[in-house]
């Protein structure tokens, strides 16, 4: 019998993965024959040099791509060939994002921002639902900010609100793509200790994709990508060690 995704404590995994963009004598492998597992309760780095692959791998895992060859799954529910619809309310009802660029909604204050996904979903959180969203709010001290809008707020502050966002509906699974790198050191760290915090104490699977050897000596696990292929699969390691694997990486 086939192994579930949460037999093994998954909560996301992709077996066989290939994407290709083009054909004939153009075309270019952006992955190569990839299987990878998210786990529970772990902050899960994917590094590699520019253009190795990573983010599509991201975007493949979390829906928002479609592969060449192989499958996917978001908890037991395998994504491969979803439509637009389903694939939607997969990502909406599973999944949390936290970009770069932030992403925010300019219009809608700060509430109403962490409140978004709830919208988009048709309903409003009940009571443990807001109850959670409160502690968040808390923790990221977000409450004198509440009816301010992005604009009004520095960087940090905004990367902390896509957080609470992204964290708010208590998706099993939160995707963070580059989540530091438009901020200074301090608040990258706080940010990347949220993150951290989210896998050890709320059972979360956290995939950062990142480029940031400092961010990844962050994280529990350490997926390494070249030419869109797997070459190492780590535990945690101190920044020097990562940044010396990525360069070797680069050499070859």
């Amino acid at each position: 019998m086939q192994t579930k995704p949460s037999d093994l404590g998954l909560v996301a995994r992709v077996a066989g993965l290939t994407k290709t963009y083009g054909s004939g004598g153009s075309a270019v492998t952006a992955l190569d024959d990839v299987s990878l597992g998210v786990r529970r309760g772990e902050l899960t780095a994917i590094m590699g040099p520019s253009g190795s692959g990573k983010s599509t791998l991201m975007h493949i895992m979390a829906g928002l791509d479609v592969p060449t060859a192989g499958r996917a799954w978001i908890g037991d529910r395998e994504i491969t060939g979803l439509g637009d619809t389903e694939l939607t309310l997969v990502r909406r009802r599973s999944i949390g994002f936290v970009f770069q660029a932030f992403n925010l909604v300019p219009t809608l204050d700060v509430e109403a921002n962490i409140r978004f996904p709830f919208e988009l979903d048709g309903r409003s959180p009940d009571d443990a639902e807001q109850a959670w969203i409160d502690s968040l709010v808390e923790s990221l001290g977000l409450r004198p900010r509440l009816r301010h809008r992005p604009a009004e707020l520095s960087g940090g502050q905004q990367q902390r609100v896509a957080i609470a966002r992204a964290l708010g509906s208590r998706p099993a699974l939160v995707f963070a793509d580059e989540p530091t790198g438009n901020l200074d050191s301090r608040t990258g760290r706080e940010v990347l200790a949220l993150l951290a915090t989210a896998a050890s104490e709320y059972g979360q699977g956290i995939v950062m994709v990142t480029h940031d050897p400092v961010a990844a000596a962050h994280a529990d696990r350490i997926v390494f990508i070249a030419d869109g292929r797997i070459v190492a699969d780590r535990g945690r390691m101190p920044a020097a060690e990562i940044a010396e694997f990525v360069l070797g990486i680069e050499v070859a």
